[in-house]
């Protein structure tokens, strides 16, 4: 599993990211202060204060993480 901070503060960016994870076969998840949700759901994503940045975790097998975290570079913040 790898942990990344992530920003979707727009209506627009939540739909392209929805998007781009969804073509992977593994979980993700938004961890946002106690709430934890699936970050292939919008309607999750909406619930979610998303003026902060948020947790996102990949559960995903190191083969594969190169290709998630290339999908996931316009969302990343840089820290």
């Amino acid at each position: 599993m790898k942990t990344v901070i992530i920003s979707l503060n727009s209506i627009d960016k939540v739909k392209s990211f929805v998007n781009d994870i969804s073509k992977f076969n593994f979980d993700f998840d938004l961890v946002s202060g106690r709430y934890v949700i699936d970050a292939k759901s919008i309607m999750g994503i909406f619930s979610l204060d998303l003026s902060k940045p948020i947790e996102l975790n990949v559960h995903a097998e190191n083969e594969n993480l190169d290709a998630v975290m290339e999908k996931l570079k316009p969302y990343l913040i840089e820290e």
